[in-house]
């Protein structure tokens, strides 16, 4: 049981890593422009949060036996940092001032969170309270993919869902909620089990209207147009997307 518990977490490792990094494209695009364009960066500081009270979470005197939690959610918060700092540097004026705001306050609330922990709680209050609030914000990073999901199923299309990245999430949700059952972890396993769900039905959109062109009238609009990715492309960048989806990795969040 102990190998299993271990090797599932090396296979949630890897495909998490796959997902943090998976902005990788945007990024380059936004360096090369030196322009945000029409890129959301509120997902990649939600990421962040997510990844820093997962990190704290798996830290052996808040979870015991958790270290592999600790140490990818740690790589991610690292990699999330450099994606926010890169937005933030090319973003316009505005759009600096509204990142920069959120990154103030998540980081105030990852502070919060850490300063209660260590200092008013203690055993299982202190797992519970950090296991709480690493879970809320895991099953928000997992539940954004559901609005590129509802413009799927409206244009018959997925064409803006990418294969790789759907088959991604399933495998990383999959794997860390078979870690999170084994080590009898619900802070690990409840919200990994709704990222596999949503995984596997992002895989079944997929094969349903595989092939399948959105009609001119079944656009996606400006509502529709998030990206599966950590953050958000407007539909404009069709382009972009349809190249991603006929093979390139998407743009980019346990």
């Amino acid at each position: 049981m102990d190998i299993l518990h271990f090797l599932f977490g090396i296979f949630g490792n890897a495909f998490a890593l796959f997902l943090f990094l998976s902005p990788t494209i945007t990024f380059k695009r936004i360096i090369k422009n030196k322009s945000t364009e029409k890129f959301s960066g509120i997902p990649y500081v939600m990421t962040l949060l997510n990844c820093l009270l997962s990190a704290w979470y798996g830290l052996p005197f808040v979870s015991p036996h958790n270290i592999l939690v600790s140490t990818i959610n740690g790589t991610g918060a690292a990699i999330e940092i450099i994606f926010v700092f890169i937005f933030i540097l090319y973003a316009p004026k505005k759009e600096k001032i509204k990142i920069g705001g959120l990154f103030t306050f998540i980081m105030t609330v990852f502070a919060a969170v850490v300063f209660v922990s260590l200092f008013a709680l203690h055993g299982n209050k202190r797992k519970l309270f950090c296991g709480l609030a690493a879970t809320v914000f895991s099953i928000i990073m997992y539940g954004s993919p559901l609005s590129i999901m509802r413009t799927v199923i409206k244009t018959r299309s997925v064409e803006f869902m990418p294969f790789f990245l759907s088959l991604f999430v399933f495998l990383c949700g999959t794997s860390w909620f078979i870690y999170g059952l084994l080590g009898r972890d619900p802070f690990i396993a409840i919200p990994n089990g709704f990222g596999c769900g949503l995984g596997t039905m992002q895989l079944i959109l997929y094969f349903i209207y595989r092939g399948k062109k959105s009609s001119p009238s079944k656009k996606p609009t400006t509502e529709d147009s998030d990206s599966l990715e950590m953050g958000v492309a407007k539909p404009q960048y069709r382009e972009k997307q349809s190249n991603i989806a006929n093979g390139a990795q998407d743009d980019g969040h346990i």
